[in-house]
């Protein structure tokens, strides 16, 4: 259960950084309370969609995987944070993503600072 929570909390951070950094991802909400209950809503929404559909994705795409050496991984977080914009707005969170591209440095933005925080964090259980 420890483990959830800090992978939860590194995502919702990440994401924080990626709103606060690109303009075209937007969180909006009427007080700081409610954008951070948003923000860690929409970050168990992140952890589910790459838990369940990511590596169906990565397994089905394997081959491009092969020929782009691993670049296409950022393919794939970017559609996984798409698919995550799409579901809060059908969930009614205040997390939208605009465009491909933003959703691609976006995605870039979550890894790397995901990455650190879990360097930081505690992980066992």
């Amino acid at each position: 259960m420890k483990n959830f929570l800090v992978k939860t909390i590194a995502n919702a951070g990440a994401l924080a950084v990626a709103v606060w950094l690109l303009d075209k991802i937007t969180l909006t909400g009427d007080s700081t309370a409610k954008k951070v209950w948003t923000l860690i809503l929409v970050a168990l929404v992140f952890g589910l969609v790459n838990f369940l559909v990511k590596p169906i994705v990565k397994l089905l795409t394997f081959p491009l995987f092969l020929l782009t050496l691993g670049l296409f991984t950022l393919i794939v977080n970017a559609l996984m944070l798409l698919l995550t914009s799409w579901l809060a707005d059908k969930l009614d969170l205040s997390f939208h993503v605009e465009g491909f591209w933003t959703a691609v440095l976006g995605g870039l933005i979550i890894s790397i600072v995901s990455w650190a925080l879990h360097i930081v964090l505690p992980d066992e259980d």
